[in-house]
């Protein structure tokens, strides 16, 4: 590199020492000059950078510090540096991309892209290779990489932290850095010396001032209006050379003893050399090194160590990021100002201010590029943060069921936000809530909303019972094209005779060509048809392949509309004279009801949605085949509607802690739980890193629909096989109230007044109702799982009473039973319960399923009869019996399952309070969700849409001037 012998560093500092020491006002009393070797230095830079990157990997096996270099056009300068960086970052550890990009894009294009690459998490830097063609804006370009990346250190914030007192930058810019490093590196004392910088630049010269400052130097900066530089520089203790002037500056403007530190890089005519030109700087070398103490080689000196600081700052962007990705999340409470009395829900909502959901998700640790806004306070997560954050260890992982409910309910889900304010806003404990998305049926109807109630529900109130982001909605779409695509085939089937004709129609030409959708390459690998071509199959495969020949009788799929619409519950369609006679009888669900509803419930990804889609079976063939949606050929468009739907949606509670919203399975014939995708998510974003086996993970809190009977049972049975994740323990929610019921007291029914043996002290009863919740004990703790019982405490409920629950709640297993009042109180009324639940899952847990999957399903269900209802039999009807045998000859009958049946009593009948025994239990009909991947079984007449009552709740609902929605709960 043309660098001059001098003498070794060790010499240098103990020259610099022995100056310092007889107290002398410059470096060195003599000519001796020692060159700072960038290349030197650099190189023990990328040997220590390939170590560490070694080192942490053993760690974390994933850390890969990856940079993205954009160069635009093709300029021969600008690719040799590149070509630098490369390798540099090669010899460094570090993963390096280049991507061209062509000269004439367009400032938009880049933009886009850059925006792209800032949202990226595999990519932890981005450089935009300088200079830029002229019809491109550097500062706005550069000014788009996100502070955060910017490994130049160009960014506005970057360079505005720089100049501040006390700033702190992300990243420092690499060639002032590396010239500081060297300053390091010679052990030179900057403070209180007097330091010229020649030339202003934003790359080199304003940002060198800022550090050299930093280190209480006395800076000066000249530039080409400056008058007198050669006087100012030979005052100076340290000389910055950056104007791009070849040998610019002399050495008979130097103080003896000065150091030099030039950064310019310009080319000068040598007939001597190769190229016809040689590499100088803005210092003419010669001469300077006859007065300086240290001076830098070009080339050698500052190049090399601009990669080197680039190198740097990728790793430690890689760094920061994975330190950001192993942090627990810390969620800053909302303040609750509670009131006496307990306003409505509604008003209690809008008397708190939200955080905004960008500060929610950033706390809980989800990146702007994860999260899609739908307003200030509700948003989308990205099934990408799991790939992120997939190798992070779960956190707890909560279940609130309850007992056998009055018509009223008992707060399950209240307790559930009631618990995560106590976790987070009082105990500091990082937890999510996992909770389903309310119907606008039951929210306009006669139960209200699901948001919770009193100071502990999630918010805004109002926009979590309505619409949300739509996935209910896109549900509905999805499923209402299933059934138009379904009475459209065999329309089109029934009215085509000619096969080859219909077959023609069914797979069209288009541009002389026709090929097969992929939907239509799946049914013909079902029917073992090996073939590509649409025109090479046989008139024998053309009438297998189209003919779906659907039993209308067999169709299970029917319209669905999310609104109590009980004269939709059976209708006639096709009366149309279009329609040439094609009519049927069918009916409406409420959407919540749909198989695609319990389909987004169950799918782990969009991959397992698709998939799930496909497999759902609509009905069977006159033969009795199954015919699925992937035979419909319509799995690919129900996707593509729920393709956003899958997202989980982000809101908070009442004390700003967070809650995932999503999926909301109908609870009669699902399992009425939220998904599994929220519950992923949720478990990483508060788990632990894992190689730190001492961190303490977070909580996620997720419910069952019903009691645990039917909701608990469903979530171990059909949602825990699915997930594969298991609760580390359950929360059954129990009341006075309900107890009571069970131990005699009158029926509780909605609107009407309560009798006086629910408001008054009456223990005995309790005492009598407890043998409900201790069944309900035994239950969940079949499952292998600790119970901690909540006792969902009223104004009225006494201590005695209180003290019933919880001595017959310790005898029955459960490790504790506390009595909470977070209605009242928000988080801080559920803080003993929070206590019970941290110890409770702390104990060791091993989950068991309730039945094998591969028993025949008469044993299933007996199973579940006999051990979760207390019951002594089943009783099949002749039209169970005929399904079962249909579910077995078309290969179902492994599947998991789950009884349809009234929550307001352990058995079929709701009559039958307590723990009633030896009863036989009817079944009259069962049911496939192939798609969900489960069969349920019919107890008694499930009504899948429900009616409005005489006084419903949308009758409360107004909107003011303001438009403020009133009178929800």
């Amino acid at each position: 590199m043309g660098m001059i012998r001098t003498q070794n560093f060790q010499q240098t500092f103990r020259m610099l020492k022995l100056s310092k020491s007889i107290g002398t006002n410059r470096f060195f009393q003599n000519s001796s000059y020692h060159i700072l070797s960038g290349t030197k230095t650099a190189k023990e830079l990328r040997v220590q950078a390939f170590k560490e990157i070694e080192d942490i990997k053993k760690l974390n096996p994933n850390f890969k510090p990856t940079l993205k270099i954009i160069q635009v056009g093709s300029k021969p300068d600008s690719s040799t540096y590149v070509k630098m960086k490369l390798k540099a970052s090669k010899e460094s550890g570090v993963n390096c991309i280049l991507e061209h990009l062509p000269k004439d894009i367009s400032e938009a294009e880049l933009l886009n892209r850059i925006e792209n690459i800032n949202a990226d998490n595999s990519i932890h830097a981005l450089l935009i290779q300088l200079p830029l063609p002229k019809h491109l804006n550097e500062t706005l370009i550069t000014n788009a990489v996100s502070y955060t990346k910017d490994v130049d250190g160009f960014h506005r914030y970057n360079v505005g932290e720089l100049s501040k007192k006390g700033g702190e930058p992300f990243f420092l810019p690499c060639t002032p850095n590396g010239c500081m490093k060297l300053l390091q590196e010679a052990n030179i004392d900057l403070s209180g010396k007097n330091a010229v910088i020649i030339g202003r630049s934003d790359i080199v010269g304003t940002p060198m001032a800022s550090l050299l400052k930093n280190k209480n130097a006395t800076v000066t900066v000249c530039h080409s209006r400056t008058k007198n530089i050669e006087e100012i520089v030979s005052k100076a203790d340290i000389v910055v050379a950056a104007c791009g002037k070849a040998q610019y500056v002399k050495g008979e403007w130097l103080k003896d003893g000065a150091v030099v530190i030039d950064v310019g890089i310009n080319y000068l005519p040598d007939s001597t050399k190769k190229s016809g030109q040689k590499l100088v700087g803005d210092v003419d070398y010669e001469s300077a090194k006859k007065k300086a103490s240290f001076i830098t080689p070009v080339p050698g000196g500052v190049g090399p160590m601009t990669v080197a600081m680039l190198v740097q700052n990728v790793l430690t962007a890689a760094k920061r990021q994975l330190f950001e990705s192993e942090k627990p999340p810390h969620i800053t409470p909302l303040p609750l100002h509670l009131k006496r009395p307990v306003p409505s829900d509604i008003d209690i909502s809008r008397a708190q201010q939200p955080k905004y959901i960008g500060k929610v998700a950033e706390e809980l640790g989800v990146r702007d590029s994860e999260l899609e806004l739908y307003g200030h306070y509700k948003a989308k997560i990205s099934l990408s943060v799991l790939d992120r954050i997939k190798d992070r260890k779960d956190g707890k992982y909560i279940l609130v069921a309850g007992i056998t409910p009055t018509p009223l309910g008992e707060g399950k889900s209240t307790t559930t936000l009631g618990l995560v304010q106590a976790l987070t806003a009082h105990l500091k404990k990082p937890s999510v809530a996992t909770v389903r998305q309310p119907s606008m049926g039951p929210t306009f109807g006669v139960k209200g909303g699901a948001a919770g109630g009193g100071y502990a529900q999630a918010i805004p109130m109002d926009q979590f019972n309505m619409h949300l982001t739509g996935d209910i909605h896109a549900i509905g779409g999805a499923n209402n094209l299933l059934a138009a695509a379904i009475d459209t085939r065999m329309f089109h089937e029934n009215t085509q005779k000619n096969d080859a004709t219909f077959y023609n129609r069914l797979v069209p030409k288009k541009g002389g060509k026709r090929t097969f959708t992929p939907s239509m390459l799946r049914r013909l690998q079902k029917l073992g048809i090996n073939k590509t071509n649409p025109d090479d199959l046989t008139p024998e495969e053309i009438k297998k392949f189209a003919r779906l020949d659907i039993d209308p009788e067999s169709i299970t799929i029917r319209r669905v509309v999310d609104i109590n619409d009980r004269m939709l519950r059976q209708i006639t369609i096709g009366q149309a004279p279009t329609e040439k006679g094609q009519t049927r009888v069918t009916g409406f669900d409420i959407t919540v009801a749909s198989e695609l509803m319990a389909v987004l419930a169950l799918s782990k990804d969009l991959k397992d949605i698709r998939s799930r889609i496909g497999s759902i079976v609509i009905g069977s063939n006159n033969s009795g085949e199954p015919i699925t949606v992937e035979d419909i050929g319509c799995a690919g468009a129900l996707t593509a509607l729920l393709k956003d739907a899958i997202k989980p949606n982000l809101m908070q509670s009442l004390e700003g802690t967070p809650v995932m919203v999503h999926a909301g399975p109908f609870a009669n014939i699902s399992i009425g739980a939220s998904s599994v995708i929220a519950d992923k998510i949720a478990l990483k974003l508060v788990g632990t890193p894992l190689n730190k086996n001492d961190a303490e993970p977070g909580y996620v809190v997720t419910e069952a629909g019903f009691d645990f009977t039917m909701g608990g049972e469903r979530f171990f049975n059909i949602k825990c096989r699915s997930s594969n994740l298991k609760p580390d323990a359950v929360v059954l929610v129990a009341t006075v109230r309900a107890l009571k019921l069970h131990g005699g007291a009158p029926d509780v029914k909605p609107g009407q007044q309560l009798p006086p043996e629910y408001t008054e002290k009456n223990v005995e009863l309790v005492r009598k109702g407890v043998s409900n919740l201790c069944k309900q004990i035994e239950n969940a703790k079949s499952f292998g799982v600790p119970v901690v019982v909540a006792i969902n405490k009223f104004s009225s409920d006494t201590d005695a009473e209180i003290q019933a629950i919880r001595d017959a709640s310790i005898n029955a297993g459960a490790e504790d039973a506390v009595a909470t009042n977070h209605w009242e109180e928000g988080g801080k009324g559920a803080i003993n319960l929070a206590k019970a639940v941290i110890r409770a899952s702390d104990k060791a847990s091993e989950v068991k399923f309730l039945y094998d999957v591969e028993a025949p399903i008469e044993e299933k269900l007996t199973t579940i009869v006999q051990k979760m209802y207390n019951g002594a039999d089943i009783e099949l009807s002749p039209e169970a019996k005929k399904k079962i045998e249909l579910y077995k000859s078309q290969g179902f009958s492994n599947l998991p399952i789950c009884i349809a049946k009234t929550q307001y009593s352990l058995s079929h009948d709701p009559k039958l309070k307590g723990v009633p025994a030896g009863f036989t239990f009817p079944i009259r009909d069962v049911r496939a969700s192939i798609g969900a991947g489960y069969l349920y079984a019919l107890a008694s007449e499930i009504q899948t849409i429900p009616g409005l009552s005489t006084y419903a709740g949308y009758m409360n609902v107004e909107v003011d001037e303001d438009g403020e929605i009133q009178g929800l709960f």
